[in-house]
């Protein structure tokens, strides 16, 4: 029994937890929101945070931590010079979870995790081409006779 026994396998041994975890991380930094399952999110928020707080502390052991677990420089490098500062006025929970629903394959719970002063960008409206666009470009055979003579 698994009585009182804290965290998620997510069906993956140490290491590959270790790096999904790190992999979501710097996703989420990098992007500001990510779409995972409810299970993920719950267990990459607390993972997360602590980078933000290593954003929040600035200096080059808090930059080498951070390192350490995001192996990625242009990441610590964002983490650091703007989300770290973006969060210097707060005491914790810069992430939050929303739940969006089963994913249509296998109907797992689905959420995003985005930071707390996320706004997501409008999408660009789509351009739809109409009919008489098309009938434009193309011209007509009574034109083509009428330019071949």
């Amino acid at each position: 029994m698994r009585h009182r026994r804290s965290g998620r396998k997510l069906g993956r041994d140490a290491s590959h937890r270790k790096a999904l975890y790190a992999n979501l991380t710097s996703a989420l930094i990098e992007h500001g929101r990510i779409k995972t399952t409810v299970a993920k999110a719950k267990e990459v928020r607390p993972v997360a945070e602590q980078m933000i707080t290593l954003g929040r502390r600035g200096g080059v052991p808090a930059r080498r931590q951070a390192l350490k677990f995001l192996r990625s420089q242009d990441v610590v490098h964002k983490l650091f010079s703007e989300v770290g500062p973006r969060f210097a006025d707060r005491e914790g929970g810069y992430l939050r979870i929303i739940r969006i629903g089963p994913r249509l394959g296998d109907a797992a719970e689905m959420a995003y995790l985005e930071l707390v002063d996320f706004t997501p960008e409008p999408a660009a409206p789509r351009r739809r081409r109409r009919r008489e666009e098309e009938v434009e470009e193309q011209p007509q055979p009574a034109e083509e006779a009428a330019a071949a003579s």
